[in-house]
Order: structure tokens, then C-alpha cells, then sequence
């Protein structure tokens, strides 16, 4: 099979969970993302390195149009999720983030209990019919978060009296409670300690058997650990994409080489 053939077969894949084309964005005058092409694959972690500054988190924020949210900010460009455009009209940006939902990188749990924390999404979205299906639905996100047995016996405590990195896994565990089918997560380990970090790391690669994961982070070890692919930005541009092993061992291009051996960064 010649080179041509297998890539057209990776792009007709039913693997695509995400497919960027040719994105660009905007803020005013400044030209923060260029010409961006990515297709990001279902049950797969994919990690987004690069300088600070280079565009990753930009990129990654719109996958769920949170960059709706800045006046100054436009993004040219398709963006499909399975298949459909994101940006188009119809689309209602709240429900997209219910599919698409996000961690950010300081655990921001809302100043509710933490049951309600996990039962708001779920809530507005209209997602339990009552209270015993709603009950159903926090405790197998608090599963999925990998924090149900720490905090099982106080689910009507502040979220905000957890320590930081029961805190992330408890904005994990709320992301996860509108059934989403990717989780973005901007640096979610960049606030935590050691510990909290491999904690929150062991469960990204337990969660991908269920979403497509993408994951912005600054440390190139924390993307060799949890991620199979592996995209590298340098301002603003998408350089390299591909296997986590072969951009961190074999990558094609010098720009990427430079990063990953600490001569720019």
C-alpha cells in the first residue's frame, strides 16, 4: 500500500472525532493562529505543546467556541465534530460545550456543594428526570472522576474545601456529567503537586476508553506519559502532528527538534 493510500484511508477513518480546516484566528490586528489543519481521533488522547504563547491554548479553545466569549476575537476556517460544523448558525454554543466540555488549568469549582457542582450541567441540560436518576448521574461522574470514594460521605460539602487536586478531579467529574464525547483540558495539571498530578494523570488515560481527550500542556514529559499523538505549535503555526513517540523521538521537522531538546522555548 503506497503512502497516498494510507493516508486517504486514515482520513475516511470513522476514527475522526475532530477535523479542523485551515483555521484561523484573530485577535483584532494580531494573527494568533495560522492556517491550522488537524484531525483528532476518537478514544485518543492527543497533546498540544509548544512555547508559551505559541497558540496551543487559543487552538484548543475553539474545538468548544470559548473564544466566542472575546469581542475581539474571530475565527475563520472549519471546524467539524463528526462531520458537522461547529460554527455554524444553528449551532447553540451551550449545547455544543455539553458535547465538548472543558477543564481549565486552576481548578475552578463553583461555590456550591459537591454534589451540586457535578449536578448543574446535568441540570440545565435536562438530563435526569428525577431526583433518584440525578443522584445516578453524580455518582457515576464522581466515579469517572476518580474521587467518589473520597468524598462519598460529603456530598453537601463546599467543592471549594477540597484540596487543589481533588478540586481538578472534581471539575473533571462535572465535565463528564453532560455525557460529553470530547474533554478539553488547558493545562489542567500546571496548578497541582506531584502527587495530584500523576493522580489526575493516571486518570486521562482512564478516560480515554470513553472520549477523545486533548490535553494542552507545557511539560513535554506529562504529554510523552498520557498522550498517542501529539501536535507542536510555534507561533501560531501547527508545525508537526503525529505519533506522541515519533514527534518526541523522530520528529521531521528542526523547529520541533530545537523544542524538544531545549534549544527554543
Amino acid at each position: 500500500m503506497n503512502d497516498m493510500t494510507r493516508v486517504e484511508r486514515a482520513v475516511d477513518s470513522q476514527d475522526i472525532k475532530i477535523n479542523a480546516k485551515n483555521v484561523q484566528v484573530f485577535y483584532g490586528e494580531t494573527h494568533a493562529i495560522k492556517d491550522v489543519n488537524v484531525d483528532i481521533e476518537d478514544k485518543t488522547v492527543t497533546a498540544f505543546i509548544g512555547p508559551s504563547g505559541c497558540g496551543k491554548s487559543t487552538f484548543l479553545r475553539c474545538l468548544n467556541r470559548m473564544n466566542d466569549t472575546i469581542d475581539i476575537c474571530k475565527v475563520k476556517g472549519d471546524i467539524l465534530l463528526d462531520g458537522e460544523d461547529i460554527y455554524d448558525k444553528r449551532v447553540d454554543p451551550v449545547q455544543l460545550r455539553a458535547k465538548v466540555g472543558m477543564v481549565f488549568q486552576k481548578p475552578n469549582p463553583f461555590p456550591k456543594s459537591i454534589y451540586d457542582n457535578v449536578a448543574y450541567g446535568p441540570r440545565i441540560h435536562g438530563l435526569a428526570k428525577n431526583k433518584a436518576e440525578l443522584d445516578e448521574i453524580v455518582e457515576k461522574s464522581l466515579r469517572r472522576g476518580a474521587i467518589w470514594d473520597e468524598v462519598k460521605d460529603r456530598l453537601d460539602a463546599p467543592g471549594t474545601g477540597l484540596s487543589g487536586g481533588q478540586q481538578q478531579r472534581l471539575c473533571i467529574a462535572r465535565a463528564v456529567a453532560t455525557e460529553p464525547e470530547v474533554l478539553l483540558m488547558d493545562e489542567p495539571c500546571s496548578a497541582l503537586d506531584p502527587i495530584a498530578t500523576a493522580q489526575v494523570e493516571e486518570l486521562i488515560d482512564e478516560l480515554r476508553a470513553r472520549y477523545s481527550v486533548v490535553i494542552v500542556t507545557h511539560s513535554m514529559q506529562q504529554a510523552a506519559r498520557v498522550s498517542q499523538k501529539t501536535a507542536f505549535f510555534h507561533l501560531g503555526n501547527l508545525v508537526e502532528f503525529g505519533e506522541t513517540g515519533q514527534i518526541f523521538t523522530n520528529p521531521e521537522d528542526p523547529r520541533t527538534e530545537s523544542y524538544i531538546t531545549g534549544r527554543i522555548g
